[in-house]
């Protein structure tokens, strides 16, 4: 029976299944099920040759849009039929968004500037973009923020905005085209557009993989109602059969489910992300000594006085309340972030084959995150439990984010804890600080106690890294100096490669050349390969010990300055009350106005309330709970709870974004975590016979496993894609010795496997049951 095309077709027709036809009721509906899946997939191919073909285009020119700042930015404009594609050049190379055009509506603007203005709006005021770009691009080019449910256009003259409004009211027709058909019993069946394909098809236009089959397995469900339930959602049924009829529709829907693998992926604009602007104000200090040193007025000289009288040499100036005139306004969360300003450099190194060269890369990095200085002798504030910071930089070159997440984990005695993640890129670094003062007299040192590990994720490598103390002297006598002093090691475990860098105080008698010195040497094991000399400030050279070479190896000049990545912080109306900038937002204001006696009663306040609440929970004794980062309880370090470090799957991940300071991806395919049992570690450390006998093994149906082996030994399984029939085991070196050997029992023989590596991929056949000894 053919419908037309404005009604949804009614399940409860009684012709789907009469008592003469060959077909049985169960039988009929897989069939209609398998030519609903090809009609989708057809519709998509059409539609993805529609946007990629650039031949099929309604109208392309230049358009002003104006930004979420009030601000217009002349952009090329490319509309198809569904869809208006925005880039900043003519060429196609910077993509910018892609507007969905099937839910929008049209309207004239009024305007006063020249021109003839239109807006491109959402009536329920939801996001007009989608997510992936024609081309599969995740992020897209550098401009200035754009509004998310709605866009105000401004052509050149009348007559062009007339006829763009002709041509998206077009465009917009066009949309309602995406209407399939499918068989059922050999009769053609419409299906309602508007409900159905206007709006799944044409989120499947923009992913350049959606002909894939993807994965969803049976086992990975909480139990059976959770797959009815989403079949149900899918495609219901309605034709009122008894209770025993409705069992056995149910039973035929999972026995099919084990067949059927398509996984129809979520609306691409369904993800919530935090809203990111790009930062307004850097400030960037001069190299040298300069601005390194402060004449103190007479004013805050008494306070300095008055400050002293309460310490004496050797006390900690952690519990030791600061004036504000001495204080860098943003907090210490803040301060820790300038080290990704060039996480260019780690992108680079991720995918460098040659350890000494990745190593070389790691310390330029490193390096690269000491010039950024603020102008004066000043220190951020000191964070309040609980604070939290985010921020992120965006990589052009890979297109790619960085994301940065922060929290004050204890306030007696100062813990910051942070991490860094750039999965696209291969690389994330953690790590937790414990910031102690001590003062000498005339002097005092801000000792940063802790480590960071960089990892590099498809590697498996860990960089260990520490950080140097500052050093201010003159608060008695002689000119106010801050400076940087101690050793810094950086170690990778698995290469075998180190580096020691000296930052090296200024002599009594030293001239001007001998501020910010650092003297360094880069070993493989014993044996120095290389060193390095310079200024952490200005340029640093390297010496190779075998070819006897000197060549400049990092030197902060201006141009590179103007390469720094882009850094974006979080819409200040999105923050929380707990966030850096602001919670300290009446301080900082205080600050710029130069206003210290408001400067410190807006400071007081917030470490009062501290108080106060330490004060209730030690009475009610209760404990503080941080939100984003959790402590081990044997080693004593803090982790971020929301860490992912598989290493990127271009074929089923598509973006990494954050929402709620939780850095998660979106993929392809839908694959919960299934934890199990703890299996065995070959370690001598942590493994034991008994463990490995208990070992029952674990099936393997058609699709890869990843396998993680975290510090707490749990197995954590990623069920990916179906075509694969492997086993991919990821090692992490923290937690297993460096000799280490498995056997692989298949159903075809036995494997022996080498784990002295950190990837190993075991290729079993279908059905396999792979048992761990």
């Amino acid at each position: 029976m053919l419908q037309s095309e404005s009604k949804l077709y009614n399940g409860t027709e009684r012709d789907l299944a009469s008592p003469g036809s060959k077909l049985t009721k169960k039988e009929s509906l897989k069939v209609q099920k398998k030519n609903y899946r090809e009609e989708k997939k057809r519709a998509t191919k059409e539609l993805l040759s529609t946007i990629t073909d650039p031949s099929v285009i309604v109208m392309a020119d230049w358009l002003k849009i104006r930004g979420t700042l009030k601000s217009w930015t002349k952009l090329w404009c490319v509309l198809k039929p569904g869809v208006l594609l925005i880039y900043k050049t003519p060429k196609n190379g910077q993509w910018v968004g892609t507007v969905l055009l099937n839910a929008c509506e049209l309207i004239e603007r009024p305007s006063k500037k020249d021109g003839f203005c239109f807006k491109v709006f959402h009536p329920l005021e939801q996001s007009v973009w989608a997510v992936k770009g024609p081309k599969g691009e995740a992020v897209g080019s550098i401009t200035q923020p754009l509004p998310g449910s709605y866009l105000i256009f401004r052509a050149a003259s009348e007559s062009d905005g007339r006829c763009w409004m002709d041509a998206l009211e077009l465009a917009l027709k066009c949309s309602g085209l995406l209407k399939r058909t499918m068989m059922r019993e050999g009769k053609e069946l419409d299906l309602n557009a508007s409900l159905e394909n206007s709006h799944v098809a044409l989120f499947g236009l923009l992913r350049a993989n959606i002909e894939q089959q993807h994965f969803r397995d049976h086992d990975l469900y909480s139990d059976k109602s959770d797959k009815e339930n989403e079949q149900d959602h899918e495609e219901s049924d309605n034709d009122g059969l008894e209770k025993s009829g409705k069992s056995e529709e149910s039973d035929s829907d999972t026995s099919e489910k084990q067949d059927d693998s398509f996984v129809d992926p979520e609306p691409m604009d369904l993800i919530k992300e935090t809203t990111y602007v790009e930062e307004s104000h850097e400030e960037l200090g001069e190299a040298g000594e300069a601005c390194q040193t402060e004449v103190v007025s007479e004013e805050n000289k008494s306070l300095i006085w008055t400050l002293l009288k309460q310490v004496r040499p050797g006390m900690d100036l952690s519990k030791v309340v600061l004036p504000t005139f001495i204080l860098e306004p943003r907090s210490f969360l803040d301060k820790l972030s300038d080290y990704y300003y060039h996480a260019d450099f780690l992108s680079e190194a991720a995918v460098e084959e040659n350890a000494y060269s990745r190593m070389k890369k790691v310390v330029k990095w490193y390096l690269s995150g000491f010039y950024k200085k603020p102008k004066g002798l000043k220190k951020p504030y000191n964070p309040i439990i609980g604070e939290t910071f985010r921020c992120m930089w965006i990589h052009p070159k890979t297109n790619s984010r960085t994301f940065y997440i922060s929290e004050q984990v204890s306030h007696h005695p100062p813990i910051s804890a942070f991490y860094v993640s750039n999965r696209k890129d291969g690389f994330c670094v953690s790590g937790s600080i414990l910031a102690k003062s001590k003062f000498y007299g005339n002097s005092l040192s801000a000792i940063l106690d802790g480590e960071a590990r960089l990892s590099f994720l498809s590697r498996g490598e860990d960089y260990i890294m520490t950080i140097p103390y500052a050093h201010c002297k003159g608060i008695l006598y002689g000119t106010l100096t801050l400076e940087l002093g101690g050793y810094v090691n950086i170690s990778c475990e698995k290469t075998g490669y180190s580096a020691i860098i000296e930052f090296k105080l200024k002599p009594f008698l030293g001239s001007n050349d001998s501020v910010n010195q650092i003297a360094g040497k880069i070993k493989l094991g014993s044996e120095v390969l290389a060193t390095l000399e310079g200024h952490w400030d200005t340029e640093v050279i390297i010496n190779d010990k075998k070819t006897n070479k000197s060549e400049l190896f990092w030197n902060p000049t201006i141009d590179i300055r103007q390469q720094r990545l882009t850094r974006c912080t979080v819409l200040f109306e999105e923050q929380e009350n707990v966030e850096s900038e602001k919670l300290w937002q009446h301080v900082t204001r205080a600050i710029s106005h130069k206003d210290q006696n408001e400067a410190t009663n807006e400071k007081f306040i917030l470490e009062e309330a501290q108080r106060n609440a330490a004060k209730e929970r030690k009475a009610k004794k209760t404990e503080w709970f941080c939100k984003l980062f959790e402590q081990d309880p044997i080693t004593g370090d803090w982790h971020y709870k929301y860490a992912d470090t598989r290493p990127w799957d271009p074929l089923n991940d598509l973006m990494q974004y954050e929402k709620d300071g939780v850095i998660q991806s979106k993929v392809w395919h839908r694959t919960p975590m299934v934890r199990s049992g703890s299996v065995i570690s070959l370690s001598n450390q942590v493994g034991r016979k008994e463990n490995c006998k208990r070992q029952v093994g674990f099936k393997v149906r058609l699709y890869e496993y990843h396998v993680y082996y975290q510090q707490n030994l749990e197995r954590v399984f990623f069920p990916l894609r179906k075509e694969y029939i492997s086993v991919t085991v990821f090692l992490w070196s923290s937690v297993f010795s460096e000799h280490l050997s498995a056997k692989w029992h298949l159903a075809s023989g036995t494997l022996k496997c080498s784990l002295r590596s950190l990837i190993l991929t075991c290729y079993i056949p279908t059905e396999a049951t792979i048992r761990t000894y």
